[in-house]
This record gives structure tokens, C-alpha cells and sequence, in this order.
């Protein structure tokens, strides 16, 4: 169990890196969840966030590994340590950085799952079939021709699964060739719409505006995709669940397509027919250039076939 003193270094640090790095709910939860279980393991050693050492930190990192964690997921926590020790460090809370010194787990950066051109189009295709289908309940209308619109548009424009669901009503508008999205730090870009991802908007709130007829409703929310729920808008899991849903009636093995597949699907197609990466960058709104590079396989395997198909001394 987290003592009270990691409890309050912890909630100083969180609250650092919301006010200071924009970091989103998302984030400060996995970091809160990473930090209580080192203060859990460092507790058994009567220890916490102010008084451990390297050899502990060490000590973790082995129980980590002995439990069976994967790498990607110990070197997760020994960064969220690195950034705590730091901040405590430079807000001398501590005099010193017992993580400093440490070394992670090597690990090799995987590959993303993506999607063809082919399957998405089949379940676009399927989406749209649906969303258009007489004869069906207002309700599942409604819903049916939301999930078209959300596979539309995160298709056409590569945004993160909180910021599709998030999305304002005014993004809809029906003039409208860029939407503004705020994304992770609280940082806006722009994204171009195209044709039919408006077409989806524009058929989305016409079933919108006829269940709201029918039920005698007449508010209208702030956000694109409404729920009842906490934030009021769709949650992210609701929308993974239908995507699963549609893959598998699109034929597609339903885990191996999630939103943030989608998403990598938007960026390694922009890439595969031309695109360039610093122009996927901008759009995915990454802030680094590293992060973008993991798709370079998409540009290699490009450029390998273009030299096979258009050099004059390759093997035909």
C-alpha cells in the first residue's frame, strides 16, 4: 500500500506534469499506477520515494523481470522512476538521483500492427452498407451511421482515439475543410477533412437531428459524438468494442484491428503512396520526428520496389 509520504511526493509530481508538460488523464493514471507499485515494493523494505537507493530501484527492476513483465513494460516504469527521482532531485526534495545511473532493458521497437488498404476499405465498405440499410430502427440507424462516421474520419485523418471522441460539434461544419484538434500537451493542429469523411458528418447529424425529432428532444450537445456518460461524449472503449464488432463481420480477425491501428493504417498508407514523413509527422501530431520513424519501414519497402520496377539494370 502507498504511505502517505509517497502519496503526497506522488500527487506533487502528477500535479507537476499536468500544469507544466500538459500531460492528459491518460497519462498521469499510468504513471500514478507505476509509481504505487514501486512504493508497494519499496513499503516491504520500509523504504519509499524519499529514501530509496539505487540498489533498490535495482531490486525492482529484477522483481519486475521475475514476474514476467516485458521489457517494453520495465523500462514503462523505470521511466516514470527516472522522471519522479528527477523532479524530487530539482525540487530538493531529495539531495540526490538514485536512478540516474541505471541502465533499462534493451528492447527492440516493434513493428505496428497496420491494416491494408484492402481491409479497410472492406470495412468501410460494410459500415457504409449498414449505415444506409432501410428499414432499421432509428436507434441502430443513429448508431450505425456513427460508426461510419468515426471510421470515416479517423481513417482520413490519423487522430488519436481520445481526440476522435472528443471531437466538437463545430468540427462538423458543413464548410468546413480543416478541423482544429487539441491534442497531447494541450497543443492544436490542423487536419484536413476529405470528401467523405464529410459526407459520413454530414449523414451522421442528419440521423442525429431526426431520432431528436422523433424522441421530441430539442438540446443539442457540444460534442460530435454525445453519450450519457461522465465526460459526455463516447468513450474510447465503446468505440474500440464496435470496431471489433465490425471487423468480424467485415471477416477480419477482430484483434487485429483497434483505433490505433486505424491510425497507424492512416499513416503507413500516407507514406506507402508518397507522403512525406515530416508531413505524416505534423498530421499525427508528434511532436518528435523519432517517433514518426517508426513507419520508415513503410518508406523502405517503397523505395525497394520502386529501384526493382523503374532502374534499368534490375532483374525483370
Amino acid at each position: 500500500m502507498t504511505t502517505s509520504s509517497d502519496a503526497r511526493l506522488s500527487s506533487l509530481f502528477l500535479d507537476m506534469l499536468a500544469a507544466e508538460q500538459g500531460a492528459g488523464v491518460n497519462t498521469l493514471d499510468a504513471y500514478r499506477r507505476d509509481l504505487e507499485d514501486f512504493s508497494e515494493f519499496a513499503g516491504h523494505a520500509r523504504s519509499g520515494f524519499a529514501t530509496a537507493d539505487t540498489q533498490l530501484l535495482r531490486d525492482y527492476l529484477e522483481d519486475l523481470d521475475a514476474r514476467g513483465f516485458k521489457s517494453t513494460t520495465v523500462a514503462r516504469r523505470l521511466s516514470a522512476l527516472r522522471h519522479l527521482f528527477r523532479f524530487l532531485l530539482n525540487e530538493r526534495l531529495r539531495p540526490d538521483d538514485p536512478a540516474a545511473i541505471l541502465s533499462g532493458p534493451k528492447r527492440g521497437r516493434g513493428l505496428p500492427k497496420v491494416l491494408s488498404i484492402g481491409d479497410v476499405d472492406r470495412m468501410l465498405a460494410h459500415a457504409r452498407a449498414l449505415a444506409v440499410k432501410d428499414g432499421t430502427p432509428a436507434p441502430r440507424r443513429l448508431r450505425d451511421a456513427r460508426l461510419y462516421c468515426l471510421l470515416e474520419v479517423l481513417y482520413a485523418t490519423g487522430l488519436r482515439v481520445s481526440e476522435l471522441v472528443s471531437l466538437p460539434l463545430t468540427a462538423a461544419r458543413h464548410d468546413a475543410r480543416m478541423i482544429v484538434v487539441r491534442g497531447k500537451g494541450n497543443k492544436e493542429r490542423m487536419v484536413p477533412l476529405n470528401d467523405s469523411a464529410k459526407q459520413a458528418m454530414a449523414e451522421y447529424l442528419e440521423a442525429t437531428a431526426a431520432l431528436r425529432r422523433e424522441a421530441g428532444k430539442g438540446a443539442v450537445s457540444k460534442w460530435l459524438f454525445p453519450s450519457f456518460g461522465e465526460s459526455g461524449h463516447l468513450t474510447r472503449q465503446h468505440f474500440a468494442r464496435d470496431l471489433k464488432e465490425l471487423a468480424a463481420a467485415s471477416g477480419i480477425a477482430p484483434h487485429l484491428v483497434s483505433p490505433h491501428v486505424l491510425r497507424h493504417a492512416f499513416a503507413s498508407h500516407l507514406l506507402h503512396n508518397g507522403a512525406d514523413l515530416r508531413i505524416v509527422q505534423t498530421l499525427l501530431g508528434h511532436t518528435d520526428i523519432s517517433t514518426t520513424q517508426i513507419y520508415t519501414h513503410v518508406v523502405e519497402e517503397r523505395l525497394k520496389s520502386l529501384v526493382r520496377d523503374l532502374h534499368p539494370l534490375a532483374e525483370k
